[in-house]
């Protein structure tokens, strides 16, 4: 609210320049707001997929939460009145990349009671297969 009370100040006095200063900076917020969110989202799908591979089975319960992530996702990434997305296909990658250690960890301590390691399950599953699943039901309408 703050920034918006600063641009209507800066276009009151005419001073342009500032004011496209501050919408850039703006813009940079809600990107980074958009990432973090979808973020979060990311390592909740990555978690139930690295599970479900690991495991070698699924259950209703994790077929709900992958496809609430990939909606939230979805949604988050969605511009509502331009159309198009926040994020590109490789910015989405790299999100699901950068959230995968992450939801390795909590799948560790989730998949088989806990009983691997991060290391020793990052060794039962294919990191690449589980990005790649990520990114095609993310990207899927």
């Amino acid at each position: 609210m703050e920034e918006l009370l600063e641009l209507k100040g800066f276009l009151l006095d005419g001073n342009i320049h500032e004011a496209l200063l501050l919408v850039e900076e703006m813009t940079e917020m809600s990107k980074d707001d958009k990432l973090n969110k979808i973020s979060s989202f990311a390592k909740l799908l990555l978690l139930h997929l690295i599970k479900r591979q690991a495991e070698g089975h699924t259950t209703r319960s994790w077929d709900a939460s992958i496809e609430n992530a990939v909606y939230e996702i979805q949604k988050t990434n969605r511009r509502r009145k331009s159309g198009g997305n926040y994020l590109s296909i490789e910015e989405l990658r790299e999100a699901i990349s950068d959230a995968y250690r992450v939801a390795l960890s909590s799948a560790a301590a989730a998949a088989f009671g806990g009983c691997y390691t991060v290391s020793q399950l990052a060794d039962m599953v294919d990191r690449n297969t589980i990005i790649q699943e990520a990114i095609s039901l993310v990207s899927s309408s």
